[in-house]
């Protein structure tokens, strides 16, 4: 076939056909998912990966590839196509990560046996960090897995006996921390508000365990106003949409943890629910402990985003345009 003016073509060998396989599994799903990424068209013919395109494309798009085979021969593992995206963008962004790390890394394995593993930069970033850190500060959008990996890694916590407990947290602004006035007892009230960290424990532990770690008071559930006052040794506790606490509440939680303790404060900073004006604790927080140690933080963005792969561009969309706005008013 002629080839089309303006473009080149390369050829990357596939030294075992089982990596061939794997590329064009599912109707060349990840083959399609590389070229629209890398801007290239992507065949496979006689074990050669095929490419063609612009000649920057493609020589940058052999590099990736390049690593990216080397990956999956060292990795037999299925490699899902959000585990495809989190890699192509650590390689080209030339991320400080083992990208190998990536995939083989398992924070928890469900009762179903599925692996929970990262599956981008950021997120890889996030799990070195809940390793090494007793408290862990993470903000982003939402889709990045921040609440997802935070309830995977204390639940791997409590398997292995580091702590002995689990309390999920969280500002019931929209009830303005009074939940008196709400039908039901306290954990009727709360669970609407914490209803993402309930639908991950359920996902890794199934709801039978669920239900007798609650009754057992092995894992609790309460609203942030609820904190004041404890201590909480020997547990990890979680801090969901912490973007909605004030300084003085954050302060206030922080000065919670206990002995064995491990804290993971998640949320985003860029979406409060909090007063015109007043300053977010979780952005406060993030800037002021930074140097702390044992206190990490990582910020998340949109290319982490691991939901559908219009979540990721949704998000940035709305980026870009408030980034516009700003823009705008200022002149």
């Amino acid at each position: 076939m002629e080839q089309p003016p303006g473009t080149i073509q390369a050829e990357l060998p596939l030294e075992d056909i089982a990596i061939s396989d794997r590329l064009t599994a599912n109707e060349d799903g990840h083959l399609k998912l590389l070229s629209g990424q890398l801007g290239v068209d992507i065949s496979v013919s006689d074990g050669m990966l095929l490419l063609e395109g612009a000649p920057a494309q493609v020589g940058n798009a052999l590099e990736v590839l390049n690593r990216f085979v080397t990956l999956m021969s060292q990795n037999k593992k299925t490699v899902s196509p959000e585990e495809v995206m989190g890699l192509i963008q650590a390689m080209k962004l030339d991320h400080d990560i083992d990208t190998a790390a990536m995939t083989s890394e398992v924070v928890f394995t469900t009762y179903r046996g599925k692996r929970i593993s990262p599956k981008s930069p950021g997120q890889a970033l996030l799990v070195q960090g809940l390793q090494t850190h007793d408290v862990m500060f993470c903000s982003g959008p939402a889709g990045t897995g921040k609440s997802y990996l935070a309830v995977a890694h204390a639940v791997a916590l409590l398997r292995r006996k580091e702590v002995s407990r689990l309390v999920l947290v969280r500002p019931a602004v929209e009830a303005g921390e009074r939940l008196g006035f709400l039908p039901g007892d306290l954990e009727e009230k709360v669970n609407p508000y914490l209803r993402p960290l309930h639908d991950a424990l359920h996902e890794f532990l199934g709801q039978r365990e669920v239900e007798e770690l609650a009754e057992k008071g092995t894992i609790e559930i309460a609203p942030l106003a609820f904190m004041r006052g404890r201590t909480l040794n020997d547990a990890c506790v979680i801090l969901d949409e912490a973007q909605n606490t004030s300084v003085d509440q954050m302060k206030m939680f922080l000065t919670r943890l206990g002995h064995r303790g491990k804290m993971i404060i998640t949320g985003d900073v860029t979406q409060t629910d909090l007063p015109v004006g007043q300053l977010s604790g979780l952005q406060h927080a993030m800037g002021i402990l930074s140097d702390v140690p044992g206190v990490g933080s990582v910020q998340l963005k949109d290319k982490d985003v691991v939901r559908h792969s219009l979540v990721q561009k949704i998000v940035q969309t709305y980026e870009n345009a408030a980034f516009k706005a700003s823009v705008k008013e200022r002149e």
